[in-house]
This record gives C-alpha cells, structure tokens and sequence, in this order.
C-alpha cells in the first residue's frame, strides 16, 4: 500500500450510503455500502429520514477507510453524489422540517401540470412536453402548497446533493448539474427561468434555494470539524460540489465528452450523453447546459422503475427460486437468470411495461403504472422474470429510438451498476438495442465518478475528461446477436403498443386512488 494521494467517494444512493476510496489509477482500494429505509406512505410515495442518510454515510467512510488500512492523511479530496430530485426542506438551524421527498415519489403530478400548462421556453428542457413530477420543481412547489408550514419555516429547499455538501462543509451551494436538470436553470438564458416560476405562480419558490451556485468538482471548502469528527477523517479535506448519482456514474464510465452514452443501471435506468451543441426534442430531457463539463450539453433519457421492479418480483412472487437458493446457497438472481435464460425470446407471449412508478422518458407520465399482459396458466414465475427483463430492455430502446430519431444515435453504450453483473440482462440489452455493451474496470460508477470530482476540489486533475484519462478503463464488450434482435423486434412493437392501450385507465385509476 502507497502513502496516496487517495481520494473519497460518497455516493447516496436510494437503497443506501456507498464509500469508495481510490488511487488516481482508479483502482478501487475499498468500498463499503450502509442501507438505509424508504418509507412509501401512499402509492405514488416515497420519503426517506436524512438523520439516517448521515448515520449510514458516517458508518460506510468510517468502515471504509478501516478496510483500507490507510491514514486519513492520504485522503485527499472528497466527492459526493446523490439521487436527483431527492428534496429536502431545512429551517434556519439545518433542523430537517419534514422526510425527504425520494426521487421516485410522484405525488407531484399537479404541480408538474402546473409547470407545463405555462408553455415557457425553459420547458426545452423537458422536451416541450410533459413536466416529470420526480423533478425537484415541482417537489418544491407541492411542499409550498401542501404543506405552507413546512414551506414558510423553510429557509432552504435543496436537493440531496446540496443537504450532503452542506453537511460536509457548513456552507450552503447549489449544484448546477441539480439545477440544470431538475429545475430548469439555463446558463445560457441568464440562470434562473423566472419567467416560468411567475407564470405558475411560484417565484418565491426560488428564494428557497442556495443562492450560490457551482459547477460539479469545484472546490467547495474544507471538511468541517464536526464533520471530520463524525467522519474520522481530517478537517479541512477538500470537498468538491457534487452532482446527481447517475451524472457521477458517466463520468465514472469516462463519458466527459462526445461519442459515447452512459447507461447506468440500478433501482432506475439513467442515459447520458454529451454534445457540443444544444438538442432539445420532445421525448428527450435537456440538454442541459454546463451539467457536465461548462460549455457543453447533456442529453438525458430514464426510466423510473428497472433494477427495483426485479427486486420487488424476487422479494414478492419469487418463491421457487428463493426456495431453490436457499437449498443450495445460491444468490437468488442466479438462479432467476438461470431458469430465465431457457425460456424463448418473447417469454410465450408474456408482455410487460415497467411504468410501476411511473413513465420519466419518453413519456413523462407520473400516472402511468406497470402492466402484465398475455398471461396463461402455463406461464410461471420464470416466465414472469424474464418478461420483467425484457420489458426494461424494451423501454430503454424505446428512448434510444426517441434519440436516434431527433438526430442523436447512441453507438457505443457504457454500462454501470448492479444489473451490469448479470450477463443474461446485459446481452438482452446488446441484442434488443442492435448495439455493443463496453464494460470498465469498476462498474460502480458513482463512487468513482465522486472520487474524480475529489480530485479535481484537490487540485490533483485540471477538469474531468484529465481524471477520466487516469481513472477510467475499459475491460469488455458483448456484442449484439443479430438473429436475436430480430426475433426481439415483434415483442418490442407489442410492448410500444401496451402504454397507448393502457393510458387512459392507468391515468383514471391514480386519480381514483388521488381523490380518496
């Protein structure tokens, strides 16, 4: 083991706190990951306590720094990321006011309504479509409606991100990368849209959040002394601003600039590009200006619910292989794969849409729920798995062909995140995409991604495509099988055809379910 220089990655995830200490290599000298518990009050809901968040953060660095064996001197530069749109409400004491609105809740759906019903030109940034209520816009706007006592004690309203850094440091800042692209600020158009606030009748929405605002990497200040004593690390380490989970997750994958598309997979799948000039499609989020790399443009596709609808069906309806793994102490994923695999493309005309928290991309639909269709009593639990596969396959080539028809053709995917384990998942996406599926050396994205932003606040690289240079390396790639992806082509239109059919009792039934 060297003397370092070593750097810090923390990464909030939904499920809960990752630490990752690296060399500027990139090699992975320890990680450790601390859960932490999503509360789902009512459909369509999730909260989270940041008093956990703090707990499990400080659990998974001290744990981390541990299993490195290294002195906390070595360290030195910290990077942070958190889900998107996660929002928190803080009175003038930093005391939390209510839980924090989850990335996943929709409970904002109004709002988001109210947003689009402006017709503002910041709404490019959605696509000229549909606001998505996972946005922290809309959140914001549902606390000072629903809740005007929260909202009018609040003295910031920020995103997860920001809560972090502000722990971390003591100093309140913004990042752009959150406010480019959960609420429509656009350096290009003069920062904030105010213009569209005014005309949804919330403007003093805006005065709740930080006033500072940073570009991702930039040095925000030193590790605070209570920080540092929570922590077990050394006061004043530098800390970088942060930016949204999967933005750090691209950047961990070396996508800092034009030619590639990151998919990050996880609870939720996230696509990232980056583009020299502005593209602004209905279907697609952003780009947003300045998000990764000032000057330039992201582009952005998602889905809501991927890595936790398999998890939901393993825990739930997963009987038999849950059985089976504990018989032989195998990880029940294995096994689900396994039987899955021998099933034929198509899973006997079993169809499913993965809107089980709703459509972000193309749609933007927060009342849009999951569906099974096709199902017979021969179908089993192996056929239900391997439909839930191919489903989110389904719905991420469905925003791939949203890009490619506005001029925007993703060639060269890069993957990250739990599912990029599974290679049965990963050549189902190669085959219905009809594209490659590159691998790096450390398939946990964010925390990399965090620990590059780390060593730019340190000084160590000069911008991010100087630590994806150092840090980020390439292993593998699994390629398409073209006879596959054609026998893929008549379930994939059959599940294009299932949200048109679908909407309008989807949409009826949350009302319904709103209304009660």
């Amino acid at each position: 083991m060297t003397d370092g220089p070593y750097l810090l990655g923390i990464d909030m995830g939904t499920g809960g706190a990752r630490a990752g200490i690296f060399n500027l290599e990139g090699d992975e000298i320890a990680s450790v990951a601390t859960e932490w518990t999503t509360h789902f009050p009512r459909s369509g809901r999730a909260e989270q306590d940041p008093a956990e968040w703090w707990a499990c953060i400080v659990t998974s660095v001290r744990a981390a720094v541990e299993k490195a064996g290294i002195a906390v001197d070595a360290i030195a530069g910290i990077g942070v990321d958190s889900t998107s749109a996660t929002v928190v409400a803080v009175d003038k004491n930093n005391n939390i006011l209510r839980p924090a609105l989850l990335w996943m809740d929709v409970r904002a759906a109004a709002e988001a309504d109210q947003l689009a019903e402006t017709s503002d030109a910041a709404l490019k940034y959605s696509g000229f479509g549909p606001v998505s209520a996972e946005w922290g816009a809309p959140k914001s706007m549902w606390i000072r409606k629903n809740e005007p006592e929260v909202f009018e004690e609040a003295a910031v309203i920020a995103d997860c991100t920001d809560w972090l850094v502000n722990r971390l440091t003591g100093e309140w800042t913004m990042s752009v990368n959150h406010a480019a692209c959960k609420y429509f600020y656009d350096g290009d158009a003069g920062g904030w849209p105010v213009s569209l606030y005014e005309k949804a009748g919330v403007a003093d929405v805006l005065d709740k959040f930080p006033k500072t605002l940073l570009p991702l990497g930039t040095k925000v200040a030193g590790l605070s002394l209570a920080a540092a004593n929570d922590l077990g690390l050394r006061r004043g380490t530098p800390v970088a601003e942060g930016c949204i989970d999967a933005y750090a997750g691209a950047i961990g994958l070396g996508v800092v600039e034009p030619g590639k598309m990151a998919l990050i997979t996880g609870s939720s799948h996230v696509m990232i590009g980056q583009s020299r000039t502005p593209l602004h499609a209905k279907g697609l989020w952003g780009s947003f200006t300045d998000a990764v790399i000032p000057g330039e443009y992201t582009v952005e596709g998602g889905q809501s619910s991927t890595g936790s609808v398999v998890a939901w069906f393993k825990s739930t309806l997963a009987l038999k292989a849950t059985q089976i793994a504990m018989e032989t102490g195998r990880n029940p994923y294995d096994v689900l794969n396994e039987e899955a695999a021998k099933l034929p493309i198509g899973s006997d005309g079993l169809v499913l849409l993965d809107h089980f928290q709703g459509n972000r991309a193309p749609y933007s639909d927060a009342r849009s729920r999951g569906v099974f269709w096709g199902l017979s009593l021969g179908h089993t639990e192996n056929h239900l798995y391997r439909a839930i596969i191919e489903g989110i396959c389904f719905g991420t080539e469905s925003i791939f062909q949203t890009m490619r028809d506005n001029g925007y053709p993703p060639e060269q995917i890069v993957v990250s995140g739990g599912p990029a384990k599974s290679d049965f998942w990963m050549q189902m996406h190669a085959d219905v995409s009809n594209v490659p599926i590159i691998f790096t050396r450390n398939t946990e994205g964010p925390i990399l991604g965090s620990a590059m932003m780390g060593g730019i606040a340190a000084g160590i690289f000069p911008d991010l495509p100087a630590a994806a240079s150092s840090m980020v390396h390439t292993i593998k790639e699994i390629q398409p099988n073209a006879q596959a992806h054609e026998a893929y082509r008549y379930y994939y239109q059959a599940y294009l055809d299932t949200y048109p059919a679908m909407k309008s009792l989807m949409n009826n039934m949350v009302r319904h379910l709103d209304a009660e």
